[in-house]
């Protein structure tokens, strides 16, 4: 089966409005927008969007 989402549970990633190195708590898919949503464990309340982060280099 192929993985449709950029990132998995742990995860390091960077916000690319602030700049802010997060980890990936949990992942949902939202069928209506056709995106994946994040949560992340610095602010378990907040959800983003892929388009939002970037991969660590």
């Amino acid at each position: 089966m192929k993985r449709r989402n950029k990132f998995d549970h742990n995860d390091v990633v960077i916000l690319i409005h602030t700049g802010e190195k997060v980890t990936i708590n949990k992942s949902c898919y939202v069928a209506k927008m056709k995106k994946y949503t994040y949560t992340i464990k610095e602010n378990p309340k907040m959800f983003y969007f892929e388009e939002e982060m970037k991969e660590m280099i």
